[in-house]
């Protein structure tokens, strides 16, 4: 999920090959993807509501009263579910001793008559067993749905939360955060060390500033739209200079109306940034819901009036014509998604990657004035037409310059300006914030939301001065010593995967030494970029940005055009590691493959996924396979593509490349053939995340079996019945518990690389034999099918 945008990574559309993460960010809950271009600083933005008391969650009830009508083994209404310690013990008991083989992992070699495991009866130890017996639903058979069996009570005492479109244990981990940011925020005798962080202060004061927010109404973008020329959905059109507009909306305001633009590694040489250039344009998430409009047509009915309200609000001069300009903005829109990439065809790098010069881009996308446009801006960087570019959609870029020239310029001007409107509304009066609460209610079946002011100032704030309100995060929550048992952590799953790499049937030997390297290369980045707790080096960042405590609509602008000159001042140096694409509360993961990199915010290492008196059985499950994911990354269907300089070169031999796809190939299938609501999930485009799943678990399990052969069994939790190698499926299930709306499912499908979270839990399990082992699942039971799909 991983949140906040570094100055050199890409939009939206690269995001799936540039830095792969662990879970998906919900444009809707806090944790937030954002519009359009992101930036060095600058991360997605959440809509939220005044004047409400903060929503309070149950996570789950105190089971612990219940132990005395609990079984003691995994038994429910549908039947025993004998595990092979327990069968082992059966067998003991009836005087026959079972081989060594079936009573697995828990017996020696030798098979010496077991005793009952120690059982850990401390307060921590009690606490983890309230919460794991709360989510559990021992109504269904873990053999036949796991995701059932480990979430169901979860499920059931979850409730959807009003103004969430879904809710799981990131959205809780992320609501905690958030509160200890607030506490930050607003408590100015905080221990805060820098300017930078004052500066985040003022700019959360700013944001909750209601009473001038709402004195100032639409004035700060009427003002705006008026410096550009004018809109002629609210006023005379004073300008038609298509290229001078583009220019500006770019430049200063952060759009990216036809086209991203951006700085990043060059793939194929690593050590060096470059522009970049990527389709872009779409209000709605996905070109599916464009072309697909039966089935979308509450959607782009929803869209539409909102397009209305907002050009009404900014000074629209009837409805009638604010209604037919605004059809007329989204009937281009529906023309962009035409010609826009499927994202399932936008992943291989290796095709879509085009280098050019500068000079190039004239003769393939002729509507722009590019050395203009790419002078302003990157200003203040002198470029001439030898500047190299790197284009990742060639077609799009061809096909979108032929639109633009086939269409009327005030046509153009009120969609730029539109992309403007749509981007900053959020930062205007309560009227704007109305209007998209009730278009959230159809886009994602959100209901009436009542989230209070201070949840999207907390967001707002950490997507633009992220890093210095993550110093202060840092300094209040996070111990030193997280950083070495992360550290420890990583090394024990590296250590695992490498294992795993050697008994690999299907890659060669050369392939497999490589790919060994490029694992060992792998660099970890943990809790927090160094910079931010050095004082001076914060400042240094965040020197140029100055924020005032009564201006919000002003601040937000101001940050738009600092984070244009960090963008262009990064054109000249090489990357830097200390540039994270997550601030440090973010609840997420993510790899990067020019870096070759795994990065662990602070905001993640903590429950569910860490905690230092929890059995390893969970840790391992937890923040464990999160680490397997992100490693994993370096060798899915796109980070393999990259060496372990970060260099994008073919470095496998062919065989093992036609190998590799034909493992693939088994998990698009398999995935393919799950379904939500009657639609299916997209196999092609979610492979990535779904190798790495798959290759986090059974790295993660292999990780913990090491532990155990070194250490010796740990104590099990009581009344459970469940083994500690049970306990670590649980574990890792239980990280995936979560609630959607149908709408946000629809939305998931359609744009998400991650699987649903119930098909990263029966999907990564049914592939595990392990899994089956240990819960005695009959083969051809649906979480032990006959054909299993393994990449890694």
């Amino acid at each position: 999920l991983l949140l906040s945008p570094s100055i050199s990574s890409p939009p939206s559309q690269m995001s799936t090959y540039k830095r792969a993460t662990l879970d998906d960010e919900d444009p809707l809950d806090s944790i937030g993807e954002g519009d359009g271009y992101p930036n060095g600083f600058q991360v997605g933005l959440d809509a939220g509501g005044t004047g409400c008391s903060p929503t309070s969650i149950t996570l789950g009830w105190d089971a612990w009263a219940q132990a005395g009508i609990l079984a003691h083994a995994p038994c429910s209404r549908a039947g025993c579910v004998p595990t092979p310690l327990a069968m082992a013990w059966d067998a003991r008991a009836r005087g026959r001793m079972l081989p060594c083989r079936a009573a697995a992992a828990e017996l020696s070699p030798s098979c010496p008559p077991p005793g009952p495991p120690a059982v850990c009866l401390s307060e921590a130890c009690i606490s983890v067993t309230s919460s794991i017996l709360s989510s559990l639903d021992r109504a269904v058979n873990p053999c036949e749905d796991f995701f059932g069996y480990a979430c169901g009570g979860w499920i059931k005492a979850n409730p959807l939360p009003d103004g969430h479109s879904r809710w799981g244990t990131f959205n809780n981990l992320w609501e905690h955060n958030q509160a200890i940011m607030k506490h930050l925020l607003e408590n100015t005798t905080a221990n805060v060390s820098s300017e930078a962080e004052r500066k985040a202060q003022r700019y959360y004061q700013a944001c909750m500033n209601e009473s001038k927010i709402e004195e100032l109404r639409a004035a700060p973008l009427m003002e705006l739209i008026q410096k550009l020329g004018g809109w002629n959905i609210t006023g005379p059109w004073a300008g038609d200079n298509f290229n001078a507009t583009l220019q500006k909306v770019t430049a200063h305001y952060r759009t990216s109306p036809f086209f991203s633009v951006y700085v990043s590694a060059d793939s194929k040489n690593s050590n060096s940034n470059v522009i970049q250039v990527d389709q872009s344009g779409l209000g709605l998430p996905s070109r599916d819901y464009y072309l697909n409009k039966t089935e979308n047509e509450k959607v782009l009915a929803g869209y539409l009036n909102y397009m209305v309200q907002l050009g009404m609000f900014l000074g629209g001069t009837d409805e009638e014509s604010t209604r037919q300009q605004m059809q007329q903005i989204l009937d281009f829109e529906t023309a962009l998604a035409n010609i826009t990439i499927p994202q399932e065809k936008h992943r291989d790098e290796e095709v879509i990657y085009h280098k050019m010069t500068a000079g190039d881009l004239k003769e393939l996308a002729p509507a722009v004035d590019w050395m203009p446009f790419l002078s302003m801006v990157f200003h203040p960087v002198e470029l001439n037409e030898s500047e190299p570019i790197v284009v990742y959609a060639k077609e799009y870029l061809e096909q979108v310059s032929d639109l633009i020239l086939a269409t009327d310029k005030c046509l153009l001007n009120n969609y730029m300006i539109w992309n403007l409107v749509r981007k900053t509304s959020p930062f205007l009066d309560q009227r704007f914030q109305d209007a998209e609460e009730k278009f959230m209610e159809v886009m994602y079946g959100t209901k009436k939301t009542c989230l209070p002011r201070w949840k999207f100032c907390i967001s707002d704030t950490d997507n633009n001065l992220g890093f210095a309100l993550g110093a202060m995060f840092v300094k209040a929550t996070f111990a030193e010593d997280s950083k070495q048992v992360a550290e420890e952590m990583i090394a024990e799953i590296k250590t695992a995967f490498e294992e795993s790499l050697e008994t690999l049937q299907w890659m060669d030997e050369e392939t497999r030494k490589s790919a060994k390297e490029k694992a060992d290369a792998i660099y970890n980045m943990i809790g927090y970029p160094k910079f931010i707790m050095d004082p001076k080096e914060l400042d240094k960042v965040f020197n140029d940005y100055e924020a005032v405590s009564d201006l919000y609509f002003e601040n937000v602008m101001q940050f738009y055009n600092f984070s244009a000159r960090v963008t262009a001042d990064q054109l000249r140096k090489p990357p830097n590691r200390d540039q994270w694409s997550m601030t440090p509360p973010t609840v997420n993961a993510y790899y990067s493959p020019t870096k070759n990199e795994i990065v662990f915010p602070a905001g993640i290492l903590q429950a569910p996924f860490y905690t230092r008196a929890s059995p390893k059985s969970l840790n391992f499950g937890g923040i464990g396979v999160v680490v397997g994911h992100e490693l994993t990354h370096a060798f899915d269907d796109q980070g393999r593509e990259y060496d372990k300089d970060g260099n994008l070169r073919p470095w496998w031999k062919n065989s093992s490349v036609e190998a590799f796809k034909r493992q693939t190939a088994c998990m698009v299938e398999q995935y393919s053939n799950y379904t939500i609501n009657g639609e299916a999930v997209n196999g092609k485009h979610t492979l990535g995340e779904n190798i790495a799943d798959n290759g986090g678990l059974k790295a993660a399990y292999r990780a913990y079996q090491n532990w155990l052969k070194k250490n010796g069994d740990e104590e099990t939790l009581p009344t459970l019945g469940l083994t500690n190698h049970q306990l670590f499926f649980v574990g890792f299930a239980q990280v995936w518990c979560s609630v959607r709306t149908p709408e946000s499912s629809h939305e998931g499908l359609i744009t998400d690389p991650h699987s649903p979270s119930r098909f990263r839990v029966i999907g990564t399990v049914s592939n595990s034999r392990e899994f089956a082992e240990h819960f005695g699942c009959p083969l051809g039971s649906p979480m032990n099918p006959p054909k299993k799909c393994e990449v890694w």
